[in-house]
């Protein structure tokens, strides 16, 4: 024997890996992840239906062994994993999982908080009438067939789909390089969808919409997504729709209340939303409610109790929506493959228009089929009627002759399957009723093929047959039906609820300690004396300031920004804290100027050491994010300097160089951001401090322990940007009015 010859293939590496990539690539996503447009199914779940209806597994028979059904899949139509295979069988008998079951299971096939289906040993499946309607005409020559894995058999391409299974299951897979997900819908409101563009071919995208409002969920739920995003989402392909939980409020003795949950989100494990709760009420970041209980038999019933019943049931519902998978988003990506088996994202009329395209030529190959069908037994019939005629010469014909076929071809210009077919007749067949019969059969043949014919030469008599069709599919499927009714309820965007921060964090008193080298933390209860407490060495004491878990804390830093903390978020406990420069994006060379408690509705007087400044209102400095909010421009050699409260009617600015000067408040602009005005002039000095006072109260500032009060404050009193003149008599050596 000689060697067998070896295919080597000289090739750089990564062409020779791009090329089996992308080939698994095509194979995951025209194979394996991706549905086709007109049926709506996946290979897997389309072989599943294929395999059960060779097995005879219709809705009026008994069902088989599931491990049976997942058996004929993998040894006859898909060679993969059996585990695979009985899981998408599993999730197409869940009645949580799919709108429209497309398998009926006996036995444990899960449930909603999430365990797993029994062993496919114990359980059982058969078709439901929707899968049915899915494959009628299979056998019809409806689709085309191609040759299974191992080429010992054939599956079908594509269903022939009477039901609209794509938009009513919905799909979701990852591929390579893309991804579906499309939720279920309500079949009645696709076939009005359907019904509309059959008569009006160039509906837009909004009449169908108009018709089409949204997915329709199996587990119900409210749809909160504004009407133009829903829009704009079936417009392009791609979007999302949120989707909350329903919920109510149960009265109780005494004035008392709890909320009840009777529907939860789409896909979420009921168990593990009930965990997540428990977490976060342990966690105490759900203040406003005291306890959660899962009371849920076959119907589902969670129970959120309550802090108090002073509490708003819309704010205590607004915290777990946004904390919890009460409320969660369902995203929507038309990927599909369509009739050429190439994936793209179409629009919500392209995809009901590939569904009736698909409705066409079914029912023009199933009428060619049947057409076929026809022609041969009118054939065979006209070859019956014949004999019938001549019956004394026919039998004559088949006792004496060697070859009666040929014969009867001949006398009689027959044909030869007219021939074989009366030579294949029975004696009991010969009698005078059954030429009765035969004549009846062949003119109601006759009367189906004229039909048939003129069926296929009228393009609008056939889409009068498939808007027929979908009407039987909407009075099987639609909203007479109970199972058919529309279970989420479209309702609009919730309107902005104001969650109080006790919502989420417990409120406690805090002291929050800032050192000279940046150090923070917050230590529990109002610190009388916070002269006790230890630094680093090297370190002390700079800002000491009284406040509760649920305050915010504005760090004001030298290069003009804002910075914003939580106050449940400071480091807590014995240590020295953390250095505020990890919480926030304060850079090495800016320092503190100030912290201060965050109240809300104030004014601040922010200023630069080049004299320049102005008034910005509290709430447009608090920062959404760790870079913190520009406020203060300063200029070049300059830096941010002071930050004070503006709760007075005028303004006292001292320099370096010793000079106070005081103006009237009105003389400071208002902005949100930038350089502001010369609060003061320098020429080689900057600004040391400020404060706004009242004039009727005079000037206070801090002298050591000391508090010292000028009531008249005339001989400072100036223009705002003139230089000022020497302070009072004891003013502070640092040219600061103290902290």
């Amino acid at each position: 024997m000689t060697d067998p010859v070896l295919d080597i293939q000289d090739k750089p590496l990564a062409d020779a890996l791009g090329e089996r990539y992308l080939s698994y690539a095509l194979s995951t996503i025209m194979a394996r992840s991706l549905p086709d447009v007109r049926d709506g199914l996946k290979p897997v779940h389309r072989r599943l239906l294929f395999a059960m209806s060779q097995l005879r597994l219709d809705p009026d028979l008994p069902p088989k062994k599931s491990a049976r059904v997942v058996g004929d899949v993998i040894g006859k139509f898909h060679p993969h994993g059996d585990t695979a295979v009985y899981d998408a069988l599993v999730r197409l008998a869940q009645d949580f999982a799919v709108r429209y079951r497309l398998i009926d299971g006996q036995g444990n096939f899960g449930n909603i908080d999430g365990d797993n289906a029994a062993a496919m040993r114990y359980t059982e499946a058969r078709l439901t009438d929707v899968a049915r309607a899915l494959l009628d005409g299979i056998d019809e020559d409806a689709v085309d067939f191609r040759s299974t894995y191992d080429g010992e058999g054939e599956e079908p391409v594509v269903l022939p789909a009477s039901f609209p299974n794509l938009l009513a299951n919905g799909a979701s897979g990852i591929a390579v390089g893309m991804a579906t997900s499309i939720p279920p819908h309500n079949v009645d409101e696709i076939c009005d969808a359907l019904d509309h563009l059959i008569r009006h071919p160039g509906a837009s995208v909004d009449d169908l919409v108009g018709l089409l409002p949204g997915p329709d969920f199996p587990t119900g739920g409210i749809l909160v997504e504004p009407r133009d995003s829903i829009m704009e989402a079936y417009r392009t392909g791609r979007g999302g729709f949120r989707l909350r939980a329903r919920w109510m409020v149960e009265k109780l003795v005494q004035g008392t209340w709890q909320i009840i949950v009777t529907e939860i989100p789409y896909q979420v494990q009921k168990s593990r939303l009930v965990e997540k709760i428990a977490e976060l009420l342990n966690a105490r970041k759900l203040m406003l409610l005291e306890d959660v209980r899962d009371e849920s038999a076959e119907d589902i019933r969670l129970v959120l109790v309550p802090k108090s019943r002073n509490v708003d049931p819309d704010v205590l519902m607004e915290s777990l929506f946004r904390g919890t998978d009460l409320e969660v988003r369902i995203p929507l990506n038309m990927n599909v493959l369509d009739k050429d088996n190439v994936p793209r994202v179409m629009n919500l009329k392209e995809v009901l228009r590939a569904f009736l395209d698909h409705r066409i030529e079914v029912l023009e190959r199933r009428s060619r089929h049947r057409l076929g069908k026809i022609d041969h037994r009118l054939e065979v019939l006209g070859g019956y009627l014949i004999a019938y005629l001549n019956l004394d010469e026919v039998i004559r014909i088949i006792r004496e002759e060697d070859e009666p076929k040929a014969e009867l071809m001949r006398t009689f210009t027959l044909s030869d399957v007219q021939a074989e077919a009366i030579l294949n007749m029975r004696l009991r067949s010969l009698r005078k009723l059954e030429e009765m019969e035969i004549q009846r059969e062949h003119d109601a043949l006759s009367k189906e093929r004229a039909d048939l014919v003129e069926l296929l030469a009228n393009e609008a008599r056939r889409w009068k047959t498939v808007a027929r069709q979908l009407a039987d599919i909407r009075k099987k499927f639609g909203k007479t039906q109970v199972f058919g009714r529309r279970r989420t309820d479209l309702a609009d965007a919730p309107s902005a609820v104001v969650i109080p921060l006790e919502a989420m964090v417990e409120r406690e008193p805090i002291t929050v300690l800032l050192s000279a080298k940046g150090w923070i933390k917050a230590v529990k209860g109002h610190l009388a004396d916070a002269g006790e407490v230890k630094y680093k060495e090297g370190d002390a004491a700079r800002f000491v300031l009284h406040a509760e878990t649920t305050d915010k804390l504005l760090v004001f830093a030298t290069n003009g920004r804002f910075y914003t903390l939580a106050g449940d978020k400071l480091p807590r406990g014995r240590g020295f804290g953390e250095p505020v420069r990890l919480m926030v994006d304060l850079p090495n060379d800016a320092d503190i100027v100030t912290v201060m408690k965050y109240e809300g509705g104030r004014r601040l007087l922010v200023a630069a050491s080049d004299g320049r400044g102005f008034i910005v209102e509290e709430d447009e400095v608090v920062a959404q994010t760790r870079g913190g909010k520009q406020v203060v421009t300063v200029g070049e050699g300059a830096v941010a300097k002071a930050c004070v409260p503006a709760d007075g009617d005028h303004v006292a600015v001292i320099g370096n160089n010793r000079k106070l000067l005081v103006f009237p408040m009105e003389d400071v602009p208002v902005l949100a951001r930038g350089r502001g005005v010369i609060l003061q002039r320098y020429s080689d000095a900057s600004l040391s401090d400020l404060r706004a006072f009242r004039w009727s109260e005079g000037l206070v500032w801090q002298l050591g322990d000391r508090t010292r009060t000028e009531a008249d404050m005339s001989p400072w009193k100036g223009a705002r940007g003139q230089v000022g003149r020497m302070p009072p008599n004891g003013f502070p050596k640092n040219n600061r009015f103290g902290e």
